[in-house]
């Protein structure tokens, strides 16, 4: 220590002076290399006492050989959703050029919904209501052409305006769903923007056709009927299912609104994988085999498990059941105490099953009773025709 106030005394040392000064000392050391003798074949990262750490035996990403950088991603299966919509474009959003009776409109639509399990009934309750389709489907443009064959045609191609309209709109990589065959071609070929036209897309044309005038404002034109809804492949597999044989004439909107309800009754579907698990309680303290049960059934048993002395206030249990399989039930109920089910969860299921499935009666009862006049109204119309056919003969 030297100099005045005590500071350091910050002269050079000598030139042939072994002492360290202290910028020097503060100087970054120099990474040392790996001997030259070594038989190491790690990757030398030049830091002193850190070495690359292979991943375990029996992993399967692939190894940096770096800290901190975390494996690479697993691509997901081909048929995933995930995969699906990485192949349609941004987070599975796709692009829909749809034509009215005075232009075209552009939308941006949840492709990922064209490739669900039950997608056409799932595109068809979509768009029984404008609420329902704001979920899924997000308008961009809308502009009229004084004359639509010229704008798209297989003669003479896209016009500039269209094709303008097309390419302001469209994210790279996006898919475009569209209306008509000679429009995929057609865009394809001159735009290099690949385009979906299959079952799903003609259905969720069919709903924006119903909806047109709700979605699309600007356009005043009507549609004819057979246009919308009533031909929804849709509604016709949902209509089949409950056995109803309806022809596409006969359906109105109120046919349409409630068979949407009972669509919504379907979220029972939803309650079958929890449903499943919690029939492992069956199996491991009762030894019940409960996998091919229906949901009625397999619920109301592990009500009677969880609350033997409550009263069942959907089905028969007597008839649900056979003798031994509900003496069982009732005398293994006090095991079930320590199995680690949770009650509660059971009872608001069970609760909300026996509600869904009141409604879904109710709403069938009522879709009934409108298909028969719808029926009855439309052999009446065809009667009529029949008779004033035969007075012109």
């Amino acid at each position: 220590m030297g100099g005045r106030g005590g500071q350091r005394d910050r002269r050079p040392a000598p030139a042939n002076s072994t002492s360290t000064t202290v910028v020097q000392r503060c100087r970054k050391r120099r990474p040392i290399p790996p001997p030259a003798n070594s038989t190491s074949t790690s990757t030398w990262t030049g830091q002193r006492g850190r070495k690359p750490c292979p991943p375990p035996a029996n992993s399967t990403s692939t190894w940096t050989g770096q800290r901190g950088r975390k494996p690479r991603r697993t691509p997901p299966p081909a048929n995933s959703l995930q995969s699906i919509a990485d192949n349609l474009g941004p987070f599975g959003v796709i692009m829909v050029l749809f034509e009215t009776p005075s232009g075209f409109a552009i939308f941006y639509f949840d492709g990922v919904s064209l490739y669900e399990p039950d997608a056409m009934e799932n595109i068809w309750a979509n768009f029984v209501k404008k609420c329902r389709a704001d979920s899924v489907l997000w308008p961009k443009k809308f502009q009229v052409f004084k004359d639509k064959y010229d704008a798209i045609n297989l003669d003479t191609g896209l016009n500039n305006q269209l094709t303008k309209m097309i390419l302001k709109w469209h994210l790279p990589g996006q898919k475009l769903a569209v209306g008509k065959p000679e429009y995929k071609t057609v865009i394809e070929a001159e735009l290099g923007i690949l385009c979906l036209y299959d079952e799903p897309v003609m259905e969720l044309m069919r709903g924006l056709k119903y909806l047109m005038h709700s979605i699309v404002p600007e356009e005043k034109s009507k549609l004819a009927e057979e246009d919308g809804l009533q031909a929804s492949q849709g509604l016709k597999l949902l209509l089949d299912r409950y056995g109803f044989d309806v022809k596409p004439e006969m359906v109105n909107q109120c046919i349409i609104e409630t068979a949407c309800n009972l669509y919504d009754c379907s979220s029972l579907k939803k309650q079958t994988k929890s449903w499943r698990l919690a029939s492992d309680f069956l199996e491991e303290v009762s030894s019940i085999d409960s996998k091919d049960w229906e949901i009625p059934k397999l619920a109301t048993a592990l009500k009677i498990v969880c609350y033997p002395e409550d009263e069942i206030v959907f089905g028969n249990p007597h008839k649900m059941f056979t003798p031994n399989e509900l003496s069982k039930l009732v005398t293994d109920a006090p095991k079930y105490e320590d199995s680690g089910i949770v009650k509660a969860i059971i009872l608001g299921r069970y609760k909300e099953m026996v509600f869904l499935y009141d409604l879904k009666a109710q709403h069938k009862k009522e879709l009934a009773s409108l298909i028969k006049k719808a029926k009855e109204a439309y052999e009446a119309e065809q009667t009529l025709d029949w008779r004033g056919e035969r007075s012109f003969e």
